[in-house]
């Protein structure tokens, strides 16, 4: 490594953000990437360890000692190639990405990780500062054609890798703008839009064609439905292309089955996030679910929670308090028991930090309300006895909630894509394809294919892009018998 001993001498260094009374006031991205002279002393952090496990942690397998000692000595350039041959959009998961990678470091067993997560998106941001992140375009054409049916990161992977190898690719998207659940599932303070729009521009000049606005398949659902402009029949696909990824979003969201559901003002977290982020691409939004001025109750503790939190916060709530249902996890890790695997510990978001009540071990028991709108939650504590919830005797509260946002998961994909398309589903309402051996990420389907959510359930960003270039190179080898893409 560029500095022997540098993990010895500098400490981590956290990326600077605006202050939560400052950023609250807006929707724009307030984390900064470090300077040159930041990057370089972070990177020399990285530990000659012998086995890097942080190459293994991350899920696209980024050659991370590699491009850290690049960034040590001033290769920013090299270390942006180095960064691209394993990620195709290394801007997002610089981002929103929760850095799997930096549990596995080998110097966090005893220290703080080398902040690899903040190096990486010092690179992408170098490298597009500079001009270095230009179009590949592939210098000749095979002929083949291939859809993409989803434009979140598996699909946007897929199509980018294939487009580089001579393949004609047209990605259809539903929503009226590309990307998926980055564009409309993550907020604009997280990651802001135009980021995705650049690397569209990109792929656009390597030869891929985007459609918006349009749902392949059928019998949609009304909300589904009402995001696009016409339907495109599974024939026509079938007909028009020699192979088909499908590569949408798990969109089935977990519901709360408790007496008062149906009161106005209890919503999906899907429900209200997307609606913001048109407002905030200059679309006018007609009925916009708003939290100003109102008690809100998020449900569920997880990202998609936090960013309801967020978002709550920026429109001018009240309050804002988020349940969990499982016990608080504790502060701090076991790192002896669970090194170099992802462990169970307390996280708290810039969101947290923004403002908000959160609570652990709690079962909302019903919602009430006059007039058909939600006016209040009552809910219970519950332990975990031999593998059993229980609810804690006498431990029945309530809460005044004017919005309840539900923001528990989600269960598998939209079924009706993969039913119009005939495809074998697993367990868990995912398409059925494996992932090793001949015929990886090849559904039931002959010339169909499955990467992302719509294969794995929901998922990081980073297995969404892993999955992409996988499968890529899969139908690549489908088409073509062989394929020079990665593994």
């Amino acid at each position: 490594m560029g500095k022997v001993t540098g993990f010895l001498e500098f400490q981590r260094l956290q990326e600077a953000s605006e202050a939560p009374p400052l950023r609250k006031k807006h929707y724009k991205e307030f984390m900064v990437h470090l300077s040159d002279d930041e990057a370089r002393i972070q990177g020399a952090r990285c530990m000659d360890c012998g086995i890097p496990f942080c190459n293994t942690g991350c899920p696209v397998n980024n050659i991370i000692p590699d491009w850290n000692d690049l960034v040590y000595n001033g290769n920013y350039k090299e270390a942006l190639d180095n960064l691209h041959s394993t990620n195709n959009f290394p801007e997002f998961t610089g981002r929103i990405c929760p850095a799997p990678c930096e549990t596995a470091c080998t110097l966090g067993i005893n220290d703080d990780p080398v902040g690899i997560k903040s190096i990486e998106h010092f690179i992408i941001d170098k490298g597009w500062e500079n001009g270095w992140v230009v179009p590949l375009a592939s210098s000749a054409k095979t002929g083949k054609k291939v859809a993409v049916v989803g434009s979140g990161p598996a699909g946007l992977a897929a199509a980018q890798q294939l487009a580089r190898v001579g393949h004609d690719v047209t990605v259809f998207e539903k929503n009226d703008r590309i990307g998926g659940l980055l564009r409309y599932g993550i907020p604009d303070f997280k990651m802001e839009k135009a980021l995705i729009d650049r690397r569209v521009e990109q792929m656009q000049a390597e030869g891929v064609t985007f459609r918006t606005g349009v749902l392949v398949g059928k019998d949609f659902p009304a909300n589904i439905v009402n995001w696009a402009r016409e339907t495109m029949p599974v024939e026509q696909i079938n007909r028009d292309f020699d192979a088909v990824i499908i590569a949408g979003g798990a969109e089935q969201p977990r519901d709360l089955p408790v007496p008062g559901r149906e009161l106005k003002g209890v919503h999906f977290a899907m429900e209200f996030l997307p609606l913001q982020n048109k407002v905030n691409a200059g679309d006018k939004v007609k009925d916009q679910i708003m939290a100003t001025g109102k008690h809100v109750i998020v449900i569920g503790g997880g990202d998609t929670g936090s960013d309801c939190v967020g978002t709550s916060n920026r429109h001018g709530a009240a309050s804002v308090a988020q349940f969990e249902l499982l016990p608080q996890p504790p502060e701090e890790e076991n790192k002896p028991l669970v090194w170099p695997y992802w462990p169970t510990k307390l996280r708290t978001s810039s969101s947290h930090e923004e403002g908000c009540e959160r609570d652990w071990a709690v079962a909302t028991k019903r919602l009430e309300g006059k007039g058909g709108k939600v006016e209040k939650l009552i809910a219970a504590r519950v332990e975990w006895k031999d593998g059993k919830m229980q609810e804690v005797p006498n431990s029945e509260f309530e809460m005044k909630a004017d919005l309840v946002l539900l923001a528990m998961g989600f269960v598998s994909p939209v079924a009706q894509v993969l039913d119009a398309f005939g495809v074998d589903k697993d367990a868990r309402g995912n398409a059925k394809a494996t992932t090793d051996g001949n015929g990886c990420y090849h559904t039931s389907v002959a010339n169909v294919f499955a990467a992302g959510d719509m294969r794995r359930g929901q998922s990081l960003v980073v297995w969404a892009i892993r999955e992409g270039r996988q499968c890529a190179r899969a139908v690549d080898e489908f088409l073509m018998g062989s394929s020079v893409l990665p593994r």
